[in-house]
């Protein structure tokens, strides 16, 4: 499938909330095996207080782009995949690596709310927030993903990445794959 031409990138806002908290919902309630990494971040929100005061949301996610990015963190911009007033998915680019983020994090991070997944639209995210990074003078992004995570390796392959080693976790833990994708 191929996702809508209206789908781009957009800074959080106000304008998606209710899509928003709906993707939350989707996500909490979502059996999906990959759930447990970085998109178990919304199994903690409380629904509730993201409906009542969603700016503090909003300011957080424009806090971790610099203005007060909390120690041993590096500036990232989120940015939401969306078609008119519907949220699609989360794109992160990190500005810079730390150890961690060179070890198993990489330059971009993204998701796809349950029921817009295998539809196109994390091969498109991956692609934009390529396009950021690049934007920032990155010019080779290192995307990770769980080696048990088919479908984000898949992405990262579509994007043109270049698997340059795997890294265990530990006990228990899926090993992480660690790509290259060139940008310049």
């Amino acid at each position: 499938m191929t996702p809508g031409k209206a789908a781009r990138l957009a800074a959080p806002s106000v304008a998606f909330k209710q899509s928003f908290i709906e993707a939350v919902r989707e996500f909490q309630a979502d059996d999906y095996p990959w759930n447990a990494g970085s998109m178990g971040r919304y199994r903690e929100v409380d629904v509730d207080v993201l409906e009542r005061d969603f700016a503090s949301f909003l300011a957080g996610l424009e806090d971790a782009a610099g203005r007060s990015v909390k120690p041993g963190l590096v500036p990232q911009t989120s940015y939401w995949l969306v078609e008119d007033t519907a949220f699609i998915g989360r794109v992160s680019v990190r500005h810079r690596l730390n150890e961690n983020l060179m070890r198993v994090g990489g330059h971009i991070g993204y998701e796809i709310r349950p029921s817009r997944r295998r539809q196109g639209y994390g091969t498109l995210a991956l692609r934009l927030g390529l396009e950021k990074a690049k934007a920032l003078g990155i010019r080779r992004a290192l995307v990770t993903c769980d080696a048990t995570n088919g479908p984000s390796r898949s992405i990262i392959l579509a994007n043109g990445g270049k698997m340059e080693d795997e890294i265990e976790m530990g006990e228990g833990k899926p090993a992480k794959q660690r790509f290259w994708i060139d940008l310049s």
